[in-house]
């Protein structure tokens, strides 16, 4: 899935980055606000971390401009405005929590599960299909309650692909939730990644739809 990260102080900022990729998510990070609405104006994103002390454009305008645009991305609040005032402002502005600064990462990283699992509609934290089961908080991959070993990038795309059960995912949209701006992408990474998660689980868990790309699940 992928995370867009709007923090001006970039040792922050990079702290969260790698955290967040290690955890198998496709980020992007902008330094201002203007840069922030123009991401989230072109991009699809699961969700967003937004600084509200951001140069060019204040982050609670963002997400006032974000919110009036009809756009409905998941908002995560990460600011030092520790006050009652800020964090109702920010709230009724259209942002789906608020954490303030300073912050542990581990609860920054459990903040976004849960927005992502509201999003989907879902209050449960393991996410099934068939006899595969994915635990976003312990990172593990299980089949048959047999533990199984993935790479990276390999769990964020079952990730997705779990994530969107019945719905088919084309190879852009798969690139999109797994590489984030300057990742080096090969032209061939979506089905290589494919083929080795189908080693894993099953040959017959991923469905190659024709020209259109891949899904868990019926049409």
């Amino acid at each position: 899935m992928r995370v867009l990260i709007a923090e001006d102080d970039r040792s922050l900022g990079s702290g969260i980055e790698a955290a967040l990729k290690m955890s198998g998510y496709a980020v992007d990070w902008v330094l201002d606000g203007k840069d922030a609405l123009l991401a989230l104006d072109s991009g699809e994103y699961a969700a967003c971390v937004l600084d509200l002390n951001l140069p060019r454009m204040d982050g609670i305008k963002v997400l006032q401009s974000l919110r009036r645009q009809g756009n409905n991305v998941p908002v995560l609040i990460l600011t030092a405005r520790d006050t009652r005032e800020s964090k109702i402002e920010g709230l009724d502005a259209g942002a789906d929590d608020y954490l303030t600064k300073p912050f542990d990462l581990p609860e920054l990283q459990a903040r976004i599960r849960a927005l992502l699992r509201r999003a989907a509609g879902s209050g449960s934290v393991q996410l099934t299909y068939k006899n595969i089961s994915l635990d976003p908080v312990a990172r593990r991959v299980t089949v048959d309650g047999n533990n199984v070993t993935l790479s990276a990038k390999e769990y964020a795309l079952l990730h997705d692909l779990i994530s969107h059960q019945n719905h088919i995912r084309s190879r852009a949209d798969l690139e999109q939730s797994l590489y984030g701006w300057g990742d080096e992408v090969e032209s061939n990474a979506v089905e290589v990644h494919i083929h080795h998660l189908r080693k894993k689980l099953g040959v017959d868990m991923i469905t190659t739809v024709r020209g259109m790309g891949y899904v868990m699940g019926d049409l």
